[in-house]
């Protein structure tokens, strides 16, 4: 344990940087995942004959091996970061859709109907009535993507997107467990402060509702 701490004391420098390019890839991933899944989830509720479709291709899509879909990846869009963000981009949409879906399909339709009789539009009803109960579900969509992601990021320096993972990776190669744990530790821990935060954020933003 000792060796450890002197081994990350060290390469302190190094495995901030590669902590913030885990980061990086992770949240333009997810980013990209909610700006995309949130409104295609509230779409398949107005549109419930295709939400066993489109539910259907995302979830046939987590069946693939991380690393098979990263080489799906690179003929089509070379090594580095784009590739990864578009792979890590597919395995966060799922959660994300689902939980949309889940989340503003379970609203009571009383609560609808007492909108509507209050004069509310399509719009004011999604705004002030549907998302705000439907986000505690949607947040916990966001956070599975997130901690998903997280990990799977690790994989991502196999085809030169840079990040923790390449600490661990080298550490294999090299049978070095001080460089692998350098890596594995501070991957995990910034997957449980980023569920911590985004759980933070959920609660703030259910009191605001």
């Amino acid at each position: 344990m000792i060796n450890f701490f002197n081994f990350f004391k060290d390469r302190l420098s190094e495995i901030a940087l590669l902590t913030l390019e885990h980061i990086e890839l992770t949240a333009m991933a997810v980013g990209l995942a909610i700006i995309i899944g949130v409104p295609l989830g509230i779409l398949l509720t107005r549109y419930k004959k295709l939400s066993a479709m489109v539910l259907g291709i995302a979830s046939i899509i987590q069946t693939i091996p991380s690393l098979a879909l990263l080489g799906f990846m690179v003929p089509l869009f070379g090594i580095g970061t784009k590739p990864a963000i578009v792979a890590l981009f597919l395995y966060a949409l799922l959660p994300i859709v689902r939980n949309t879906f889940t989340g503003v399909e379970g609203v009571e339709p009383t609560l609808i109907e007492a909108g509507i009789g209050m004069g509310m539009t399509n719009f004011q009803l999604l705004y002030m009535v549907e998302l705000p109960l439907a986000l505690p579900v949607i947040m916990a969509g966001i956070r599975t993507s997130t901690v998903i992601n997280v990990g799977i990021t690790t994989l991502c320096a196999l085809i030169g997107a840079g990040g923790l993972g390449q600490l661990i990776f080298r550490g294999i190669s090299m049978v070095n467990a001080n460089m692998i744990l350098a890596g594995a530790v501070p991957a995990a821990l910034l997957a449980l402060f980023l569920d911590f935060l985004l759980g933070q954020m959920e609660k703030l933003l259910s009191q605001k509702n």
